[in-house]
């Protein structure tokens, strides 16, 4: 039986931070983002909302920026090493973020199978943010769903990784899920909790298998 593995990125891959944050650190705008992002935990703002503030906060960034927020993300160890196993078992990975497509897609070099992210504009931004293209948490559902049919797996054969309230749709549907640093929001919904920062020691819980090297 083959198996499909779907992980979020924020507070998930990446321990204790998110994408937007690491990009707003690389032009200064700590506090912005920190405000934006306490607004959007509170559902104050919701996935368009913030989306169109942030692209405003980004206006002078540059692929250069991107790729030094990326560099030095504070990344879960053992990625790499986890999705080269799931791939030497035949089986498929993907990563789907609210986070913006243009930073998420950088880990199919990681060995994902497949990113989704929401659609922003390219770096450096000449057009504006589509609502329409902002990923929410029901999109990860649906998303989930298209990748099964691409990869021939149900929902049954899935495995979720998430930390917080844009993943408990997912989870809710999903037979198998890990709360990876999770907060309150994926309390009992969860059918494994890990708390670390090796991505390894998460994906391990999911079956009986030999521990991968360190």
């Amino acid at each position: 039986m083959t198996r499909l593995h779907l992980f979020d990125l924020d507070g998930t891959l990446m321990y204790g931070s998110a994408a937007p944050v690491e990009i707003s650190r690389q032009l200064g705008l700590e506090q912005e983002i920190a405000d934006l992002e306490r607004a959007f935990a509170r559902q104050v703002l919701g996935p368009p909302e913030f989306a169109l503030r942030v692209r405003e906060l980004w206006a002078e960034l540059t692929e250069e920026q991107v790729a030094l927020a990326f560099e030095g993300a504070p990344w879960l160890d053992g990625i790499r090493e986890v999705w080269a196993d799931i791939t030497a078992r035949g089986e498929r990975c993907a990563v789907i973020s609210l986070s913006p497509d243009f930073f998420v897609r950088r880990l199919l070099e990681w060995g994902a199978h497949a990113t989704y992210g929401s659609v922003f504009p390219a770096v450096p931004f000449r057009e504006p943010v589509r609502p329409d293209g902002i990923l929410n948490p029901t999109a990860k559902v649906k998303i989930a769903d298209e990748l099964c049919e691409r990869f021939g797996v149900t929902r049954s054969e899935c495995v979720a990784y998430g930390d917080s309230m844009s993943d408990a749709e997912l989870f809710a549907v999903l037979p198998t899920s890990v709360a990876v640093n999770a907060d309150r929001h994926l309390a009992g919904i969860a059918s494994y909790a890990y708390v670390g920062r090796d991505l390894r020691d998460a994906y391990e819980l999911t079956s009986n298998r030999r521990p991968l090297s360190r």
